[in-house]
């Protein structure tokens, strides 16, 4: 398979969505001194970061963070093989307890991330309230679950098409790809 790639989001446009979704963060959480941003692994670290520094900037408010890494909350665990790449869960100082939760993601899909980083947060306590907080929302739910706040809406073909995230920790550089997968021709 080949894919060609196609920038759906420049640096730009990633930083104005981000500036836009701190703002709804903050109106959701009525300016919560409770709030906390939980980073789903990988690149969800990276957009709660951009979040974080946009919300302090803006704001004046500190904001608690840390990170989630779902692998073991996966339903399809069995399908990743029999030794699979665990990340790192952190707790913002003073858990979650009561505190207005936002997971942040890179891309919703089938909504299947966004339940296992839910079953995972209430093991680690009982958050206030939980906002789920997506840079790009694609479509193709499979499980009831929407996000509360989106950067940006991406239609794509099912099968044909993915979305890509990139950030310069990982990639180099910060935008948004539609990735389109094509047959290799013999």
């Amino acid at each position: 398979m080949s894919a060609d790639r196609i920038a759906v989001m420049d640096e730009t446009a990633v930083r104005r969505a981000i500036a836009r979704m701190a703002r709804e963060i903050v109106e959701k959480s009525g300016g919560s001194p409770t709030l906390a941003l939980m980073g789903i692994q990988r690149r969800g670290v990276q957009i709660a970061a951009l979040l974080r520094e946009e919300i302090e900037r803006a704001e004046g408010l500190r904001v608690a963070t840390g990170t989630i890494d779902i692998t073991l909350y996966r339903d399809d665990l069995e399908a990743i093989g029999p030794r699979p790449v665990i990340g790192e869960t952190v707790l913002p100082p003073g858990g979650v307890d009561d505190r207005v939760t936002v997971l942040v993601d890179d891309v919703q899909f089938t909504g299947r991330t966004a339940r296992a980083a839910m079953n995972e947060l209430m093991d680690w306590g009982r958050p206030a309230r939980i906002l789920l907080c997506v840079l790009v929302d694609r479509g193709g739910r499979e499980l009831p679950i929407q996000p509360d706040i989106v950067g940006r809406h991406v239609e794509v073909l099912s099968g044909q098409q993915s979305v890509e995230v990139m950030v310069p920790e990982l990639d180099g550089r910060l935008g948004v790809d539609l990735v389109y997968s094509r047959p290799e021709v013999a």
